[in-house]
């Protein structure tokens, strides 16, 4: 029996959130769109959107870990999003470490000859991607 996979990968920034989704096999994650963070209630709804056309069931943020593994301000930060969007959108919650994700987005983005300054955008986006393939291979 095949098992279908239905995750959003969320980069959550203070201005931004990378979005990233999957194949239904659960094999490949790539970036889908950036929110630019208005209110909460527009972000939300901009997820819903998502959420609903994707028939998500699965949320995968990233988690901004301290280099010594400790959850510091910005940590606590998401996990209070993360907690209260997932309970509002009705789905799992599952968390990745992302502690250097966006520099490994920027180091692939500066090796194709993308500006990383120009496209803070795509860099959440793929950032997003890297956070859902690293939760899409634990779970192989």
């Amino acid at each position: 029996m095949m098992m279908y996979v239905a995750a959003l990968g969320l980069d959550v920034g203070r201005k931004r959130i990378g979005v990233a989704g999957c194949d239904r096999t659960g094999l490949i994650a790539h970036g889908i769109t950036t929110i630019e963070r208005r209110s909460w209630q527009a972000d939300l709804e901009q997820l819903q959107a998502l959420v609903d056309s994707r028939q998500i069931d699965t949320l995968v943020v990233g988690l901004p870990y301290n280099m010594d593994g400790t959850l510091g301000y910005q940590a606590r930060q998401v996990q209070k999003f993360a907690r209260a969007a997932a309970k509002q959108l009705n789905l799992t919650l599952e968390y990745v470490d992302e502690r250097l994700t966006s520099f490994e987005a920027e180091q692939m983005m500066h090796a194709q000859g993308i500006s990383t300054r120009s496209h803070k955008g795509v860099v959440d986006r793929k950032a997003a991607a890297i956070i859902l393939q690293q939760w899409l291979e634990q779970q192989r």
